[in-house]
């Protein structure tokens, strides 16, 4: 059972997890460079990737509607 969060704590744990997302994302753009430069974007592997990084964009932006966001 998790233990009641305060306000500060709660935010620091929201910006943990943008910043996770934001390195996810980026290593997501990085393996789909390196597919596409081996001209890979038809197989399994970069559709995936490309799913992966909709979904993170899609994540992202919610964050950042409500105002987390780097600084």
């Amino acid at each position: 059972m998790c233990k009641a969060m305060t306000d500060p704590e709660r935010l620091a744990a929201y910006e943990r997890m943008y910043g996770d997302l934001l390195k996810e994302r980026d290593k997501v753009l990085s393996d789909m460079d390196r597919l596409r430069e081996a001209g890979k974007q038809r197989g399994a592997t970069y559709q995936q990737l490309l799913a992966r990084k909709l979904t993170l964009q899609d994540i992202i932006g919610r964050f950042e509607i409500y105002g987390i966001r780097p600084e």
